[in-house]
């Protein structure tokens, strides 16, 4: 009976004919095509309104500074911020103008937002989600993103690679610069502050604590600059504005031009003393005397 094997047996390849490879539809090869036609946007945009505000105006009252620089931008453009929480995305779709926010998509880490399927339609649906993997610079992230961009849309990425582990930033990965020149489009630097104590990394529920967003004015990639060049000044602006935000616009600006100006990265020193230069936390007092505790690293 071997004549009906054929029947069971899959069928064999011709000599010369490679493999088919076949690709996962999760992860970084998630098509997210979809999640921009205009009822996908309509839905996100509802969102916005009908939850995100309210929930950051709850529990972040965020105080905007710099959107007057926003004005006359039109995009597309790669927004770039310090990431310290999930809240991040929030409140950035919360607070920015809505020429800018309507066609505004989110570079996301393909493992945490694009495991299956399922997950991964809430992500591109709901902010707009785009797959990157956030180890490594890839050819099918790039093609993403840049894909993204022509399409007509804006793109807010977190060049860290991820959340802070311990409040401070981290170094910027040239990504957001190489997508930005790939595309042509500008890069919009923006500073987050306080997102980290409504929703700190490991918690699934937000707490009330005070935040802030400080926009930028938008940069180009000069002549002869490198990528890793323009990540580097990408980073310098955010801590500008973070400077700003905490100084006052003329002192922040006479530290940048003095080249003092404060680094998100923090001291370069063991984990608890990065943790205890940060300060206590909110509604705790580092010396009180009634109980002292170590920082919670």
């Amino acid at each position: 009976m071997n004549w009906l094997r054929f029947l069971i047996d899959p069928p064999s390849k011709p000599k010369g004919v490679d493999k088919r490879i076949e690709h996962p539809s999760t992860g970084v090869y998630y098509d997210t095509k979809w999640s921009r036609r205009p009822a996908a946007k309509l839905v996100r945009r509802m969102g916005v309104w009908g939850l995100m505000k309210p929930a950051i105006s709850l529990y972040g009252s965020p105080r905007v500074v710099g959107r007057d620089r926003l004005k006359t931008v039109k995009g597309p453009v790669v927004f770039v911020a310090n990431h310290h929480s999930h809240a991040d995305t929030t409140l950035v779709l919360a607070t920015l103008p809505p020429h800018l926010r309507r066609d505004l998509s989110v570079a996301a880490g393909a493992d945490y937002f694009f495991p299956n399927k399922y997950t991964a339609a809430i992500s591109a649906l709901f902010i707009g989600a785009v797959p990157i993997e956030r180890q490594r610079l890839s050819k099918l992230s790039i093609t993403n993103t840049v894909q993204t961009i022509e399409d007509g849309n804006s793109l807010l990425i977190y060049p860290e690679g991820g959340r802070s582990p311990d409040g401070w930033s981290k170094q910027h990965r040239p990504g957001a610069a190489f997508v930005s020149k790939l595309a042509g489009v500008p890069i919009v630097p923006i500073y987050l502050e306080g997102t980290g104590n409504i929703l700190p990394k490991g918690k699934n529920w937000p707490r009330r604590s005070r935040c802030a967003v400080v926009y930028g004015a938008p940069m180009r990639l000069k002549d002869g600059e490198d990528v890793r060049e323009f990540a580097q000044r990408i980073q310098r602006r955010v801590n500008e504005l973070a400077d700003e935000f905490s100084s006052g616009w003329w002192q922040a600006k006479r530290k940048a031009h003095a080249g003092t100006t404060p680094d998100l990265n923090g001291p370069q020193v063991g984990g608890w003393r990065r943790r205890w230069a940060l300060g206590p936390k909110p509604g705790q007092k580092r010396n009180s005397p009634a109980k002292k505790t170590w920082p919670n690293v």
